[in-house]
């Protein structure tokens, strides 16, 4: 699997707080040439929930990009979408018998569980945080820059950084060995509106293309 340098993670909460809807989140991302998008709710799926990703999904559809749920197999089995855990959801071995051939990435924190991860069936890994991140109620411990270019050295397989990475440190990630940066605030932008969103994605799809 190649994984797009931009990866975007639209997230419920942090959008709700921004006031922004999540569909119209996910219109404007699209819009600004995203070929990736992650789809994360970690509260109660509610059939309001399930719809808005169906929704979501027929649009990544439509624009030709991937299309990827955060920790629930069973909604990404009946979506035909992909799927993204870590590692207190179904292990990647066993997720993988639900979603069949459709992309499956994996989240690791440190180098102990990236080394685990490399035998699961996973088509991508990711890793953070690499910076401090105000997207997640109880982060990992930060494990800065270096890190990444040690896990490099360990697999082919595409490793996505993630945690604090704005459009200015993304370039250094990138260096470093990321094949992919996972981005949740820096795409929003202040104040934010489907328009600063699209405007600010398009500004991260520019500096991936200089960088490649």
């Amino acid at each position: 699997m190649t994984v797009p340098r931009v990866y975007p993670i639209l997230d419920t909460a942090t959008l709700s707080k921004a006031g922004v809807g999540a569909l119209a989140a996910a219109r404007a991302m699209l819009e600004g040439g995203t070929q990736i998008l992650q789809f994360r709710h970690k509260t109660f799926w509610s059939q309001e929930i399930v719809d808005l990703a169906g929704e979501t999904a027929e649009l990544c559809r439509q624009s030709g990009a991937t299309f990827v749920i955060n920790d629930r197999a069973d909604y990404a089995a009946l979506l035909g979408a992909g799927l993204h855990v870590g590692q207190d959801d179904l292990p990647p071995a066993s997720a993988r018998k639900l979603i069949g051939t459709a992309p499956l990435g994996f989240s690791t924190h440190n180098p102990k569980q990236f080394a685990a991860a490399l035998a699961e069936p996973a088509d991508y890994l990711a890793f953070g945080p690499v910076f401090p991140t105000r997207s997640k109620e109880n982060p990992d411990p930060v494990t800065g820059i270096e890190i990444v270019r040690q896990l490099r050295r360990m697999t082919e397989k595409p490793l996505v950084a993630i945690g604090g990475i704005t459009l200015e440190r993304a370039p250094e990630v990138w260096q470093a060995g990321a094949d992919a940066v996972a981005v949740i605030s820096d795409l929003l932008g202040e104040p934010c509106s489907p328009a600063s969103i699209e405007a600010r994605t398009k500004s991260w799809i520019a500096a991936a293309r200089n960088r490649a």
